[in-house]
């Protein structure tokens, strides 16, 4: 992960009411944009999960236009979700603020290029003016981060009930830093419902812009090959949902806005930028042993696309090996027809080139199944492939999957070799350096 560069949106108004106020700095989940973005169209959005499964993945493609943009198999695509028209609306009551008033900022480039793409700016003698409105919405996350405790410090100089000022002064003591953790974290409060939860706060705007969160990019590997489908980039997208402790609903802000887009009702256009993920494609010659469950598949589909591509050239490619995961083959079998035609004849996952595609489904039986079991089932193939120098690429959830990758992996060196657990553990840590294991993990 990569920290975003910091904004400075300077008010011409003053007012700071008290002088140790720090500027928000937080870590981005994503890449921040280098420069001016692509205006991708977007080409296709449909759901590629059943429709009576609880997880809604979608594929999405963009076109790319007259952009030159290039990528590679393994590069990422980032872009900055739009937040809720009603959200920002409720926000800008909330505080008071007159969304049509135009202040002059100064900011970095990553905010330069998001605060150009709106609508209401304006660029007077070499200033740039823009509206409250638009600041909210393409630079503040109110609906979707929850605040800091600095928030809550800051909240409290502006409470005029003396049982919310109270409230909010134990929040920012040591004591009351776990009845914090639980009131905001635990429950993934937004800025908007905190902020609702004290109706007495009045935050002046130039507070307000310091201490809310900043909107966050999103990155998405991307899942298709350059060579297969010039000028055009595809994602494979997981529509973020979860409860609360407290039962309370939850949508990620980007997967539900992506998944909410039709092109069928018009040309849409989504800025977006390019940058290097945390795995890259080696040399065609070099053998493949890829592990994505789920969406983790979405840079090996690229991956096996761009070999398909280069063979059909007529260039030689080595094999690939894929493990792929999910829970039902009748509802999140991902491009289960792509992976069952590229086993086919003289394609790269094809047993008769030396490749193979295995799936483990977790749900269709009694015992679940998962991507490691199949690892070690396949134990005599997996390391006839390392041997050959095969680079390994594991791509998916961060939570228990990499480890339990890993481990399947040791357990098929040691009962081939019957090495003993110090030398497996020293081979892996030398693939490891040398590049040919390498994990791409998300939370």
């Amino acid at each position: 992960m990569v920290e975003h560069g910091r904004a400075r949106a300077m008010v011409d108004s003053a007012g700071n009411p008290f002088g140790n106020a720090r500027e928000h700095n937080s870590n981005s989940t994503g890449y921040g944009p280098p420069s001016m973005p692509v205006f991708a169209k977007l080409l296709t959005n449909s759901r590629i999960t059943s429709e009576d499964h609880d997880q809604d993945v979608r594929h999405i493609e963009l076109e790319l236009g007259s952009s030159g943009t290039r990528y590679v198999p393994g590069d990422i695509l980032t872009l900055l979700p739009c937040q809720n028209q009603a959200s920002i609306d409720k926000f800008v009551s909330r505080c008071g603020l007159d969304g049509d008033t135009f202040v002059t900022v100064e900011a970095a480039n990553s905010d330069v290029c998001t605060l150009t793409q709106a609508v209401d700016v304006e660029f007077i003698s070499g200033k740039t003016l823009v509206s409250l409105r638009t600041i909210v919405e393409a630079l503040m996350d109110i609906d979707s981060a929850s605040p800091r405790r600095y928030f809550f410090e800051v909240m409290s100089h502006f409470a005029e009930a003396e049982h919310e000022k109270e409230r909010l002064q134990y929040f920012s003591t040591p004591e009351g830093r776990d009845d914090l953790y639980r009131y905001n974290q635990r429950e993934r409060r937004t800025v908007l419902e905190v902020l609702e939860d004290f109706p007495s706060v009045q935050l002046p705007f130039e507070w307000l812009l310091q201490t809310v969160p900043r909107l966050q990019q999103r990155s998405f590997s991307i899942s298709s090959s350059p060579l297969a489908h010039p000028n055009e980039a595809h994602l494979t997208v997981a529509v973020v949902e979860w409860t609360t402790p407290f039962k309370r609903k939850r949508r990620g802000l980007c997967s539900s806005w992506l998944a909410s887009l039709d092109p069928k009702q018009g040309k849409v256009f989504l800025p977006v930028w390019f940058t290097k993920g945390a795995i890259s494609l080696p040399s065609p010659s070099v053998p493949l042993i890829l592990v994505g469950p789920g969406t983790g598949c979405a840079p090996f589909r690229s991956f096996i696309q761009e070999r398909i591509a280069l063979s059909n050239k007529g260039e030689a490619v080595a094999p690939v090996l894929f493990f792929f995961g999910c829970r039902y083959k009748s509802k999140d079998f991902l491009y289960g027809a792509d992976w069952s035609a590229w086993s086919k004849g003289q394609n790269v996952l094809s047993i008769e080139v030396g490749g193979d595609f295995f799936v483990a489904f977790s749900r269709d039986r009694l015992e679940k199944i998962y991507v490691q079991h199949k690892i070690t089932e396949q134990g005599k193939k997996v390391l006839q492939m390392m041997h050959s120098g095969a680079a390994i690429y594991v791509a998916g959830s961060a939570d228990k999957m990499p480890a339990d990758v890993l481990s399947a992996f040791e357990s098929v060196i040691a009962k081939e070799t019957g090495w003993p657990q110090d030398s497996v553990s020293k081979y892996l840590r030398d693939l490891e350096r040398k590049g040919r294991y390498v994990v791409e993990a998300w939370s």
